[in-house]
């Protein structure tokens, strides 16, 4: 995206988006989104299954016409000369001349607290050193003994008990939480780590699978003040994340054109391994870049 000029707004310095510009970028961005999202809403439509999508648009609470919205984000103006553009449907924006922008005035003050928790966690996961030992045993552990299986419309690959026969052979080794929570009772005291929602903070590495695709969910969680661009990337991320999650998870995705990661067998281990490796390495910019949008956010509203 290229930006023309700056100019100050409200006391700020703002980058200006000439029309030409602006308008580009939106189209750039639905065009990207309609791609994935065209084929999804029709197979939802026919009450289809996607075992990928709809845990990205089901756990994570962002749906898909939010994420087809576009937003400049805090800090850039569009440039609206003529007043016949049709400005973009964030209810947001605010027109002063001939800019539309997010006003610093309208963010609301109650979040403050929690965008500094937010980047604060994104930029301690940041600085760590990525750990890729888990082997994606997280979804096995959610079944592990368990009396019903928590995605019961799938079906497993192995049995019950040979399922926590795999589980019983290697360490459970979770530093996320979110994906902990979900563990069965019995696979709980099974991990190396106690995690709990106090010590978030703590247990976040950033070669985790979850951790990665979470940077999408704290993306998000600051639309329209966070560029649509930056959570249109991290959506991307997410959706990688989530396919090599389910890969090598205990079901059976055969029927999806998902074809498993064996991490039950070494070279299945050696397999998932570089795919996490590859996930952390696209994740760490994309995660920078949003601590760095956090930073400028924080700048103009506290």
């Amino acid at each position: 995206m290229l930006i023309m000029q700056t100019a100050t707004i409200e006391e700020h310095p703002y980058s200006i988006l000439p029309f030409s510009e602006w308008a580009a970028a939106e189209e750039r961005h639905r065009s990207s989104l309609h791609k994935i999202l065209d084929p999804y809403l029709k197979k939802r439509s026919e009450q289809k299954k996607d075992p990928v999508l709809d845990f990205l648009f089901e756990y994570y609470k962002f749906r898909p016409s939010h994420l087809l919205r576009w937003s400049p984000g805090i800090g850039v103006g569009l440039q609206i000369s003529d007043g016949t553009e049709t400005l973009p449907e964030v209810s947001e924006l605010t027109v002063k001349g001939d800019t539309a922008f997010l006003s610093s005035a309208l963010f609301p003050q109650k979040r403050v607290r929690s965008a500094r928790w937010i980047r604060d966690m994104l930029r301690n996961t940041n600085d760590k050193k990525p750990f890729f030992g888990c082997f994606g045993m997280h979804e096995w552990a959610m079944v592990y003994r368990a009396d019903g299986v928590r995605h019961s419309q799938l079906p497993l690959r192995f049995s019950d008990n040979r399922i926590a026969e795999i589980v019983d052979a290697r360490p459970l080794l979770c530093t996320h939480f979110d994906a902990y929570r979900f563990f069965t009772d019995a696979a709980k005291p099974l991990n190396k780590n106690t995690l709990s929602r106090d010590t978030f903070q703590e247990t976040e590495q950033p070669g985790c699978i979850h951790s990665n695709m979470d940077i999408y969910k704290w993306a998000y969680k600051l639309y329209p003040w966070i560029s649509s661009e930056l959570i249109r990337e991290a959506f991307f991320l997410a959706l990688e994340a989530r396919t090599i999650d389910m890969k090598a998870s205990p079901y059976d995705l055969s029927q999806y054109g998902l074809e498993p990661i064996r991490i039950e067998t070494e070279a299945g281990r050696k397999e998932y391994l570089n795919h996490q490796s590859a996930i952390w390495k696209k994740g760490k910019p994309v995660r920078q870049t949003l601590i760095d949008a956090y930073d400028s956010l924080l700048d103009l509203v506290s």
